[in-house]
């Protein structure tokens, strides 16, 4: 059994505590942004063994009827196809699927920020496309200067020239589909328009990572850093709360960066700040419901060699160059982290070793690893979940859950009608072929019956997998890396 280290009943109590209070410091409006993911928050579930990935939703239902969110996303972002890794698909598609996941929920989504907007191609086509589909478009526009320029930043040249949102609640949570959206300066944006309006406006922050009371190199901090690696950003000592309070906390640069700023809009506008350092700013109760920390380090460590592994696979796809790999490999080793604590690694290279060919490994939830190899009727991937559903279900291994009979026939259709190359079956179709065996074979039922276990166990593959196989292992909740290695040589892959 998988061991937690987390107390998410404890999280909810405290966390929605804190939120409350900040609510009632500002007595006319909160623009409280939301870092990290809403509603699927796998990243913090993973280092935080116990955390539920819709915590944070499941704590905003209870201020449905006074929030309205905001969904920022920065034009770049959208101009080079970024792509959310945890669900494969890219930053605008997510807005989307945002927007339908809030409104299926009853949450009011009142409009899209486009943030450092500088006419985007693709940008402008995205907005047009929103617009069409009935939803409000804001333009937030790049500041000479930012964060430094602080006179600049604090006037009509800066934030008075981006677009105001227009929101009709008194809580407007500000949310993205990743980090470096431009969450907070959305937030310090508005509160510059409000105060011109005459509003009464607050200021307060919801982020997860890094966790403020827990040490600098901490491995869930390090972890946090491994993630954001290609955004540059560093935890480090907030120097603000060092001087005021005397104590130790982290944040992280952008945050420090940019509290000058705040600290300065906050008195401009109300003649003081109410923070006196990046840390007061939010309101994050995580480091109090750890409550095994071994568990949440060991975890931490084995995100930082997951983030490690799918670094090294977008540099050898091209989709990156080395300098976040660079940084994730001094994550690495100050997180002392090593690769024997994934044995789904050795025993996959094993595999590969002894046949030649591409191999899989899964680890059961008591410690098992199960391999797969290729074979003519299966990639190694599909036989290794095979393999992985008979032991979790007490099925003999000798026992033929799809008989090769009907494989073969799905193979041809691949092959000769669907202009497919590789006649081996992927884990879907694999699935697939199962469940149709489950209508007339017990023992096939039984191994349908045990994929729900699949969620959050590990799996290594020799090689860089296909689109197919990935989308699966993420659909499964499986925690998945890759060799750097492609099984061909071809100069072109398949997806």
């Amino acid at each position: 059994m998988k061991k937690v280290g987390f107390d998410n009943e404890k999280y909810l109590k405290m966390q929605s505590e804190q939120i409350r209070r900040r609510l009632a410091q500002f007595g006319g409006k909160l623009y409280l942004e939301f870092g990290g993911k809403l509603f699927d928050d796998f990243h913090a579930s993973r280092v935080l063994p116990g955390f539920e990935p819709d915590s944070k939703v499941r704590m905003l239902l209870e201020l449905k009827d006074e929030a309205e969110i905001v969904i920022a996303i920065n034009a770049n972002d959208i101009e080079k196809n970024k792509v959310r890794g945890d669900i494969g698909i890219t930053y605008d598609l997510d807005v989307l699927r945002l927007i339908d996941a809030f409104r299926d929920i009853g949450l009011y989504v009142g409009s899209v920020v486009i943030t450092r907007y500088q006419n985007q191609p693709a940008a402008h086509i995205f907005s047009e496309r929103l617009q069409k589909l009935g939803v409000k478009v804001f333009f937030h526009y790049p500041i000479e200067g930012y964060p430094s320029d602080i006179e600049r930043i604090v006037s009509d040249e800066g934030y008075g020239a981006n677009d105001f949102v227009e929101t009709t609640r008194k809580l407007v949570v500000v949310t993205a589909p990743g980090p470096g959206s431009g969450k907070m300066a959305t937030c310090l944006s508005q509160l510059y328009h409000e105060h011109k309006r005459g509003v009464r406006a607050g200021y307060a922050k919801f982020e997860t990572f890094p966790i403020w009371n827990l040490p600098l190199k901490h491995p869930v901090n390090l972890a946090y850093e491994a993630a954001t690696a290609d955004l540059n950003d560093v935890n480090m000592i907030d120097p603000f709360h060092l001087e005021a309070y005397g104590e130790t906390a982290v944040n992280y640069n952008r945050d420090v960066e940019v509290f000058p700023v705040l600290e300065a809009m906050f008195e401009r506008i109300y003649g003081e700040c109410p923070y006196k350092s990046p840390t007061d700013m939010g309101v994050n109760m995580a480091g109090n419901c750890i409550m095994d920390d071994e568990v949440c380090r060991a975890a931490s460590r084995q995100e930082i060699i997951r983030r490690f592994f799918a670094e090294k696979c977008a540099v050898r796809q091209g989709l990156r160059d080395e300098t976040a790999l660079g940084k994730i490999k001094m994550i690495f080793k100050q997180a002392g982290a090593s690769m024997e604590e994934r044995p789904v690694i050795g025993a996959a290279l094993a595999v590969a070793e002894e046949t030649g060919q591409p191999g899989a490994a899964i680890e059961l939830p008591d410690g098992q690893i199960i391999t797969g190899k290729t074979s003519a009727l299966l990639g190694a991937s599909a036989a290794a979940l095979l393999n992985a559903l008979k032991a979790l279900g007490g099925i003999e291994d000798e026992v033929h859950l799809i008989a090769p009979s009907l494989i073969e026939p799905i193979q041809d259709l691949k092959v000769n009608h669907l202009g497919n190359h590789n006649p081996r079956l992927h884990m879907d179709e694999v699935l697939i072929a199962l469940s149709v065996c489950a209508t007339t074979d017990p023992k096939a039922e039984i191994a349908m019956q045990q994929i729900g276990k699949l969620r959050g166990l590990a799996a290594h593959s020799t090689v860089i997998l296909s689109a197919a196989d990935s989308s699966t292992y993420r659909k499964l909740g499986m925690d998945l890396t890759c060799e750097p290695v492609y099984q061909t040589k071809k100069l072109y892959h398949k997806v």
